[in-house]
């Protein structure tokens, strides 16, 4: 994410001691999908994680499709 001065919407949020990065954007706030996977699941490769979650239900990835990697 931007430095958080010179983008004031943009802040990381703290979740059981973890960084969850998040923005503010069309005044919702939108989070990093594999910050909340890693501080969940404690899985060694979150994005990992995330990708053989979408694969087994493919609905999962529906509101994040263009972000991140497939």
């Amino acid at each position: 994410m931007s430095d958080p001065e010179n983008h004031p919407e943009a802040r990381v949020a703290l979740f059981q001691n973890r960084e969850i990065r998040r923005t503010l954007h069309n005044d919702e706030w939108w989070f990093a999908i594999t910050d909340i996977v890693a501080a969940l699941t404690d899985a060694a490769d979150p994005s990992d994680y995330w990708k053989k979650m979408r694969r087994r239900d493919p609905d999962l990835g529906l509101d994040s499709q263009g972000g991140g990697t497939n």
